[in-house]
C-alpha cells in the first residue's frame, strides 16, 4: 500500500513539475524598429506589425503567453534571444504595446 501512495505521489510530482518547467518570470525587452526585416533566427523576416517575440529555449512556432498583471498576449516564437542576463523574452513593438509597456517590464511567460 504504501509503495502505490508513493507511486502516486511522485506521479503527482512529476505532473506539477512539468507544469511548472512550462512558466517562467523575468525581463521582457522590445525589439528595436531598425531590426525591422532583419531575418530571425528562424529565417523569417522580423515584422514589428507582429504578434511574435524571441525566447532563448522554446521551439520555433511555439505560442506562448505573455502576462504583466491582467493584461495578457500570446505570441509565437520566431527568433533566439534575448541574450541580455535577466531578460526572458525579446517582443515585437506591437505586442510590448499591447501589454502597455514601452522598454523593460518584468513579465511571466507560459508555455501553450
Amino acid at each position: 500500500m504504501m509503495s502505490r501512495l508513493s507511486a502516486l505521489v511522485s506521479a503527482g510530482l512529476l505532473i506539477a513539475m512539468s507544469s511548472a518547467a512550462l512558466a517562467e518570470s523575468g525581463i521582457a525587452s522590445i525589439y528595436p524598429h531598425a531590426y525591422k526585416g532583419r531575418r530571425t533566427a528562424s529565417g523569417q523576416p522580423l515584422n514589428p506589425g507582429a504578434m511574435t517575440c524571441a525566447h532563448r529555449r522554446h521551439a520555433f512556432g511555439t505560442a506562448l503567453r505573455v502576462t504583466i498583471g491582467g493584461k495578457s498576449i500570446t505570441c509565437r516564437v520566431t527568433d533566439r534571444g534575448p541574450f541580455v542576463r535577466g531578460r526572458v523574452i525579446d517582443l515585437t513593438p506591437v505586442a510590448a504595446h499591447a501589454l502597455g509597456f514601452s522598454g523593460l517590464a518584468r513579465v511571466n511567460v507560459e508555455k501553450l
